[in-house]
């Protein structure tokens, strides 16, 4: 199921819904944009949540925009085990639920 090119796709969207997804879009540029975090902590941040959503497409699109912004091996790295952790965590905190007060 999962195919890079099946995001060709996305172009029904825009001409079925031309300004929902062009606001989206909008949106989607600005958020990447250079602010009080780099566009490369902003990648990086997309990366873990992507990992954390388990979304291919994002995965993919957001680890290339990290690179390209410069992250590291390393960098890559850490993001993917903070997502872990974070995944971990809300699985560890979600337990509260099992147990009666």
């Amino acid at each position: 199921m999962f195919d890079m090119k099946h995001l060709s796709r996305l172009k029904k969207l825009d001409e079925n819904a031309p300004e929902a997804m062009k606001s989206f879009w909008a949106f989607d540029k600005a958020v990447f944009e250079e602010g009080a975090l780099s566009v490369q902590q902003k990648q990086l941040i997309a990366v873990a949540v992507a990992l954390t959503t388990q979304c291919p497409y994002c995965i993919e699109l957001h680890t290339k925009a990290a690179r390209d912004a410069g992250a590291s091996e390393a960098q890559l790295s850490e993001a993917a085990l903070v997502a872990a952790g974070i995944r971990a965590g809300g699985a560890i905190t979600h337990a509260s639920h099992l147990f009666r007060g």
